[in-house]
């Protein structure tokens, strides 16, 4: 009965995955050249290009959110969100907060302070408020419009003209009946390879920190053999809650991790520097605003060591978040059902940017603090940062247990998540994806994280996401004219109108 349901992108998705696996585990000196000679091209000669395009996708959404475009409902006329608005928040800060959130909380903020500032001189005040500055910018407004642009397309598509939830829907547009051939195909399976790497990538850092914490408090090897074990461990956890399909579970787990979160969050700000704190988001955020443009166009044309740094932080945050995109965009879209495009956006762009801005202001000021008192974390690894930073605090120990139990809960609720997305995206759109397909690609994320973290750890891990989200980002390009062309279309059909001379005719689904 199911196998009619799985399509040709399932096929040639598992291919390519596994011809990556192949070659990763038979020639990993090779494989981590390979990718490094890939990344290191497009890094180099397309850096402009996401910088660029990137940019365009916030003003893109910003222009939905005061447009009359931004009336229009993600539903049918009339239809009214599945979910309350504190329910939808908890569920758009749980979809944004990964492990990325924790590995990078401590170890970024302290990095661009006292290891590799983008401008200023290491270890000063000056470096103190950039390190801010830019950990903001790149986990903010701009992170957040790559997965708002993919969730809008796709929840308009679906639940207003009733398209099944592909990729490849989203364009029909421009293509029409293409995207029911070989060319839709194509646009899922780039959509489907993308998420696998970055989904792949996002466990691997999640493997890379709980060995880190382990090594840190127990003197556990920092091994890939012990990674392996962990990896290991979490595959088998996560596919018994994928095989069950007990949506209740992942439910309680991503309400766990709330608790988790913020009882880590709260446990920082009390007994780190309080004040500090506060007063570095507050400042910080006027930095960001005020830096906002340079730093969304910040090239560093003639200088070859801050090109550098824009290309290991800026772009690789940039691919990250394209190539999780179709994962988080068709998670977030599933969950807006119901809302206009307006709260929609506001929803997306802002909450969650709010959250994570106050979370590397309480993590990132409490590491630097520590830095500043006598504790040098330079020569740590960056997994390790977060433990050592809690080593300095009351309550270390309590502190450390929460976050590698925190990342354990994140580790399993990110993989479980995706063995959904990835099923649906293979299966035509299927809600309920058959068992032996989410199965295979729990085992190929997992496999993938392995043959990545055996070619040399995080710097394959972040080769291998910019190499795949170089395609899709042209797939993104492509949904925002679809978006635009249909929207504007559903715009004349509603008369709705910028100029109020001419009033909404026909807006049935605002009248009261």
């Amino acid at each position: 009965m199911h196998v009619q349901k799985i399509s040709n992108v399932f096929w040639i998705s598992v291919a390519i995955t596994f011809a990556s696996v192949l070659y990763g585990a038979l020639a990993p000196k090779s494989f981590e050249e390979v990718t490094g000679n890939i990344q290191a091209f497009i890094t180099s000669s397309f850096g402009w290009y996401y910088l660029t395009l990137v940019t365009i996708i916030v003003i893109f959404c910003l222009f939905f959110i005061v447009s009359p475009m931004g009336q229009i409902t993600l539903g049918k006329p009339g239809e009214k969100p599945e979910h309350s608005k504190i329910s939808w928040f908890a569920m758009l800060f749980s979809a944004g907060m990964g492990i990325g959130l924790v590995f990078w909380g401590a170890a970024e903020p302290l990095s661009h302070y006292a290891m590799s500032p983008a401008t200023e001189e290491a270890m000063t005040d000056a470096a103190f408020r950039e390190s801010m500055r830019y950990t903001f910018f790149h986990w903010g407004i701009h992170a957040w419009a790559i997965y708002g642009l993919v969730a809008l397309a796709l929840a308009f598509f679906q639940f207003r003209k009733g398209k099944p939830g592909l990729v490849s829907a989203t364009l029909e547009p421009l293509f029409g009946k293409h995207m029911s051939g070989p060319w839709g195909t194509v646009i899922d399976v780039l959509a489907v390879f993308a998420t696998v790497i970055g989904v792949a990538t996002t466990l691997g850092f999640g493997a890379i920190q709980i060995n880190g914490g382990l090594s840190y408090l127990f003197g556990t090897p920092n091994e890939f053999y012990v990674q392996v074990i962990i990896i290991a461990v979490v595959t088998v956890l996560f596919l018994i809650s994928a095989w069950s399909g007990l949506s209740k579970g992942i439910k309680y787990l991503s309400n766990t991790n709330l608790v988790l979160a913020a009882i880590l969050l709260i446990l920082v700000v009390a007994l780190g520097p309080t004040l500090l704190i506060f007063n570095m988001f507050t400042d910080s955020i006027g930095s960001y605003l005020q830096s906002l443009v340079r730093m969304s166009f910040r090239a560093a044309p003639l200088d070859i060591e801050q090109r550098g740094w824009i290309d290991s932080w800026t772009i690789f945050y940039w691919a990250w978040w394209i190539s999780w995109s179709p994962f988080v965009g068709i998670f977030i879209a599933r969950v807006s059902r119901g809302r206009s495009i307006r709260e929609f956006l506001i929803g997306v762009l802002m909450v969650p940017t709010i959250l994570s801005f106050f979370w590397f202001a309480a993590f990132g000021s409490t590491s630097i603090h520590v830095q500043q008192s006598g504790t040098d974390m330079r020569e740590l690894l960056t997994e390790e940062i977060l433990f050592a930073t809690f080593g300095d605090l009351p309550l270390s120990m309590v502190l450390s247990i929460v976050a590698i139990i925190l990342i354990g809960t994140f580790f399993i609720t990110s993989a479980d998540s995706a063995t959904f997305v990835l099923g649906m995206q293979t299966t035509k759109g299927s809600l309920t994806p058959p068992n032996t397909v989410k199965f295979t690609w729990g085992i190929a994320q997992s496999a993938i994280a392995v043959i990545l973290l055996s070619a040399n750890g995080l710097t394959a891990l972040q080769n291998s996401l910019i190499i795949a989200a170089f395609p899709f980002s042209f797939i993104m390009i492509l949904m925002m004219f679809s978006l635009y062309k249909a929207l504007n279309k559903e715009r004349k059909e509603l008369g709705l109108w910028i100029k109020p001379t001419k009033p909404p005719k026909k807006l049935r689904e605002h009248e009261h």
